[in-house]
Protein backbone atom coordinates (compact mmCIF):
# COMPACT_ATOMS: atom_id res chain seq x y z
CA UNK A 1 0.00 0.00 0.00
CA UNK A 2 1.41 3.61 -1.14
CA UNK A 3 2.64 5.43 2.39
CA UNK A 4 0.48 8.25 1.04
CA UNK A 5 -3.02 5.93 1.30
CA UNK A 6 -1.52 4.67 4.70
CA UNK A 7 -1.59 8.56 6.28
CA UNK A 8 -4.95 8.64 4.64
CA UNK A 9 -6.40 5.71 6.46
CA UNK A 10 -4.95 6.71 9.44
CA UNK A 11 -5.95 10.15 9.32
CA UNK A 12 -9.64 9.08 8.60
CA UNK A 13 -9.54 6.77 11.36
CA UNK A 14 -8.48 9.15 13.68
CA UNK A 15 -11.20 11.56 12.19
CA UNK A 16 -13.80 9.25 12.84
CA UNK A 17 -12.50 7.84 16.60
CA UNK A 18 -13.18 11.88 17.41
CA UNK A 19 -16.29 12.55 15.56
CA UNK A 20 -17.63 9.27 17.41
CA UNK A 21 -16.25 10.25 21.04
CA UNK A 22 -17.74 13.96 20.68
CA UNK A 23 -21.14 12.50 19.66
CA UNK A 24 -20.98 9.68 22.07
CA UNK A 25 -19.76 12.45 24.80
CA UNK A 26 -22.74 15.02 23.59
CA UNK A 27 -25.51 12.34 23.32
CA UNK A 28 -24.24 10.97 27.39
CA UNK A 29 -24.75 14.90 28.89
CA UNK A 30 -28.10 15.49 26.19
CA UNK A 31 -29.75 11.98 28.92
CA UNK A 32 -27.95 13.16 31.37
CA UNK A 33 -29.13 16.73 31.82
CA UNK A 34 -32.81 15.59 31.05
CA UNK A 35 -32.58 13.95 34.70
CA UNK A 36 -34.30 10.42 35.43
CA UNK A 37 -37.67 11.62 34.61
CA UNK A 38 -37.37 11.80 31.19
CA UNK A 39 -38.15 8.47 28.92
CA UNK A 40 -35.80 5.91 28.37
CA UNK A 41 -33.82 5.65 25.16
CA UNK A 42 -35.87 2.52 23.30
CA UNK A 43 -39.16 4.55 24.05
CA UNK A 44 -37.37 7.83 22.66
CA UNK A 45 -36.70 5.35 19.91
CA UNK A 46 -40.03 4.02 19.50
CA UNK A 47 -42.10 7.05 19.72
CA UNK A 48 -39.97 9.28 17.63
CA UNK A 49 -40.08 6.30 14.84
CA UNK A 50 -43.69 6.49 15.02
CA UNK A 51 -43.76 10.37 14.88
CA UNK A 52 -41.61 9.97 11.67
CA UNK A 53 -42.75 7.26 10.10
CA UNK A 54 -46.28 7.21 11.06
CA UNK A 55 -48.50 3.93 11.86
CA UNK A 56 -46.18 0.94 12.56
CA UNK A 57 -46.54 -2.82 12.96
CA UNK A 58 -44.63 -4.12 16.02
CA UNK A 59 -42.68 -6.23 13.49
CA UNK A 60 -41.61 -2.66 11.50
CA UNK A 61 -41.01 -0.91 15.24
CA UNK A 62 -38.88 -4.03 16.07
CA UNK A 63 -36.80 -3.93 12.81
CA UNK A 64 -36.27 -0.58 12.50
CA UNK A 65 -35.48 0.46 16.00
CA UNK A 66 -33.29 -2.70 16.46
CA UNK A 67 -35.48 -4.30 19.01
CA UNK A 68 -35.76 -7.74 20.61
CA UNK A 69 -39.55 -8.87 19.68
CA UNK A 70 -40.10 -9.28 23.61
CA UNK A 71 -38.49 -6.09 24.35
CA UNK A 72 -40.99 -3.94 22.29
CA UNK A 73 -43.78 -5.85 23.74
CA UNK A 74 -43.11 -4.56 27.09
CA UNK A 75 -42.73 -0.98 25.90
CA UNK A 76 -45.24 -1.11 24.02
CA UNK A 77 -48.08 -2.11 26.82
CA UNK A 78 -46.24 0.55 29.14
CA UNK A 79 -47.00 2.86 26.61
CA UNK A 80 -50.08 1.92 25.62
CA UNK A 81 -51.25 1.63 29.38
CA UNK A 82 -49.75 5.43 29.67
CA UNK A 83 -51.93 6.44 26.05
CA UNK A 84 -48.91 7.57 24.66
CA UNK A 85 -49.82 5.14 21.44
CA UNK A 86 -52.81 3.34 20.28
CA UNK A 87 -52.88 -0.05 18.63
CA UNK A 88 -55.71 -1.16 16.45
CA UNK A 89 -56.28 -4.42 14.21
CA UNK A 90 -54.62 -3.97 10.80
CA UNK A 91 -57.45 -3.64 8.03
CA UNK A 92 -55.09 -6.24 6.16
CA UNK A 93 -54.75 -8.88 8.30
CA UNK A 94 -56.41 -9.22 11.57
CA UNK A 95 -53.93 -11.14 12.87
CA UNK A 96 -51.48 -7.72 13.05
CA UNK A 97 -52.01 -4.80 14.70
CA UNK A 98 -51.06 -1.21 13.82
CA UNK A 99 -49.24 1.16 16.65
CA UNK A 100 -49.34 4.99 16.30
CA UNK A 101 -48.54 7.59 18.59
CA UNK A 102 -51.42 10.03 20.51
CA UNK A 103 -51.62 13.58 20.86
CA UNK A 104 -50.29 13.11 24.41
CA UNK A 105 -47.46 10.79 23.43
CA UNK A 106 -46.53 13.53 20.81
CA UNK A 107 -46.63 16.13 23.35
CA UNK A 108 -43.91 13.59 25.71
CA UNK A 109 -41.55 13.59 22.71
CA UNK A 110 -41.94 17.61 21.60
CA UNK A 111 -41.52 17.86 25.73
CA UNK A 112 -38.35 16.16 26.18
CA UNK A 113 -36.55 17.33 22.63
CA UNK A 114 -37.27 20.81 23.76
CA UNK A 115 -35.78 20.68 26.85
CA UNK A 116 -32.88 19.12 25.68
CA UNK A 117 -32.84 21.76 22.70
CA UNK A 118 -32.95 24.45 25.26
CA UNK A 119 -29.93 22.93 27.29
CA UNK A 120 -27.91 22.44 24.14
CA UNK A 121 -28.26 26.07 22.86
CA UNK A 122 -27.26 27.40 25.91
CA UNK A 123 -23.94 25.00 26.25
CA UNK A 124 -23.08 26.13 22.88
CA UNK A 125 -23.87 29.92 23.64
CA UNK A 126 -21.30 29.91 26.38
CA UNK A 127 -18.99 27.97 24.88
CA UNK A 128 -18.51 28.74 21.29
CA UNK A 129 -18.43 31.55 19.45
CA UNK A 130 -20.45 32.63 16.58
CA UNK A 131 -18.60 31.10 14.01
CA UNK A 132 -17.84 28.22 15.99
CA UNK A 133 -21.31 27.99 15.89
CA UNK A 134 -21.47 28.43 12.28
CA UNK A 135 -19.04 25.71 12.04
CA UNK A 136 -20.90 23.31 14.05
CA UNK A 137 -23.76 24.18 11.86
CA UNK A 138 -22.15 22.87 8.74
CA UNK A 139 -20.84 20.09 10.94
CA UNK A 140 -24.05 18.84 11.65
CA UNK A 141 -25.34 19.03 8.22
CA UNK A 142 -22.52 16.44 7.38
CA UNK A 143 -23.10 14.34 10.21
CA UNK A 144 -26.52 13.70 9.08
CA UNK A 145 -25.45 13.06 5.67
CA UNK A 146 -23.12 10.36 6.80
CA UNK A 147 -25.98 9.11 8.74
CA UNK A 148 -28.46 8.81 6.02
CA UNK A 149 -25.28 7.16 3.40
Amino acid sequence: MHPDTLAADAELAALARQVREGVGRLSWRMRAEAGQSGPGPAVLAVLSRLYRAGTQTPTELAEAERLQPQSLTRILASLTTRGLVTRTPDPDDGRRSRISITPDGLALLREYSAHRERWLASAMESALSPTERQLLKLAAELLVRVADA
